[in-house]
């Protein structure tokens, strides 16, 4: 069985509604470990030889977040920088994501139709997210389609239950 690490980068996941949800979702799940960037560095000092043990021992990173201005949460972006280095993820003798998989976990506010060539921001979520799937080939990881669940501002209870059922099996069918 291939084992994924989550890594929920949300500000505040306390108080988030839908990264909360698929938190808890996924809790418990065998095949997963559940990582809160933002609770266990609190200070923003990432241990970097801690966070490449925890991907040398799972087959497929997702990355979880919010996305805030067509971007990660700082702190994720800051965890790429860091832990990602050369000589460990790529350059000489960084190899050690090779053949990993990479996938996204991603809520937005503005609903799917926003997220099209022709809608209000004239790109695809795709299109936005593909500096993920840049940085994925760059170390060798394959990457896969990612989760999105757009329009949260207008989501009801029943509509994110089904949703974070999806959203464990998306990570159960790994």
């Amino acid at each position: 069985m291939s084992k994924t690490l989550v890594v929920i980068a949300h500000p505040e996941l306390n108080s988030s509604r839908i990264n909360a949800a698929w938190a808890h979702a996924i809790c418990g799940l065998d095949c997963a470990t559940v990582h809160n960037l933002y609770g266990y560095y609190p200070d923003g000092k990432i241990d970097v030889r801690h966070e490449q043990q925890l991907m040398n021992v799972h087959d497929r990173i997702v990355l979880q977040f919010p996305f805030q201005w067509y971007n990660c949460p700082a702190l994720l972006k800051q965890w790429l920088d860091e832990v990602f280095e050369s000589g460990w993820a790529y350059g000489p003798n960084g190899n050690a994501l090779e053949g990993k998989t990479m996938s996204l976990a991603v809520s937005t506010w503005s609903i799917a139709e926003d997220y099209q060539r022709s809608g209000r921001y004239a790109r695809s979520i795709d299109d936005l997210l593909s500096p993920f799937e840049v940085t994925a080939l760059r170390v060798g990881m394959k990457f896969q389609p990612g989760f999105y669940l757009h329009g949260i501002g207008a989501i009801s209870d029943e509509q994110l239950a089904i949703n974070a059922q999806a959203y464990r099996a998306f990570i159960n069918d790994s």
